[in-house]
């Protein structure tokens, strides 16, 4: 099996049991192209690794340094045998190819719920908002209730924003983060919705409030993202 590239991952796969998101450190805007191409050429040179690996996904930061990774996974297994037997040869490759690179974080997650497009909506996203909440201690119930707060408020707001395409909300094995995988057309959108009255995407109302003040939030951010590379498992490349 070869690495098969696509538009982008299908988030909403039902066959996915986790996640698996980490965050490089390349320093710089060029980087960042020779990191992507580097990427490219091992995994296109290689097997497709593991068959519990269903999709792999690379995402250059609007800060000019960064790569978020994504991939989606059968279970935690089909990741062991791979961090045991496949990881660390492809990361000597890309490397050597762009030595230096500084992998600052590994999370696992569970997606939890998803808001997903209009039926026949056939935007691409041209850009991807992360959203990273870090919670006071690990509790799932107070993680997944998080997420169906925003759900609710998403659901009665009425001025959706220009540019949203679909948000994918994702819970941490752990207990103690939730990450939104938030697909937008543009970053001009995404901007554009930040700037609107209220604080942050939403409109002034009860249900906003209650996310915005929610207890035992500790830490997080909101950044964005450029998708630039994705594959899944195929007969060829």
């Amino acid at each position: 099996m070869t690495a098969q590239f696509t538009d982008r991952p299908d988030l909403a796969r039902d066959d996915a049991g986790i996640v698996k998101v980490s965050m490089w450190d390349v320093g710089t805007p060029e980087r960042q192209r020779q990191a992507v191409d580097a990427i490219r050429k091992t995994w296109r040179s290689r097997e497709w690794p593991h068959p519990g690996l269903l999709s792999y996904s690379v995402h250059t930061g609007e800060d000019g340094r960064t790569l978020l990774h994504y991939s989606q996974w059968a279970g935690e297994q089909a990741y062991q045998d791979f961090f045991r037997d496949g990881r660390d040869t492809r990361n000597a490759d890309i490397d050597a190819a762009v030595p230096g690179v500084e992998r600052l974080s590994l999370h696992t997650y569970e997606l939890y719920r998803s808001v997903l497009r209009a039926e026949g909506d056939t935007r691409a996203p041209g850009c991807v908002v992360i959203v990273d909440l870090e919670f006071a201690g690990p509790d799932p119930a107070r993680q997944r209730d998080w997420v169906d707060a925003v759900v609710e408020a998403l659901g009665e707001d009425p001025d959706t924003p220009a540019g949203g395409i679909a948000a994918h909300f994702h819970v941490s094995t752990d207990g103690s983060r939730v990450l939104n995988y938030a697909e937008w057309e543009s970053a001009d959108h995404h901007i554009a919705a930040l700037a609107a009255p209220g604080e942050g995407v939403g409109s002034p109302s009860p249900l906003w409030e209650r996310v915005q003040t929610y207890p035992g939030i500790v830490g997080g951010g909101v950044n964005r993202y450029t998708p630039a590379l994705s594959m899944e498992t195929g007969a060829g490349a």
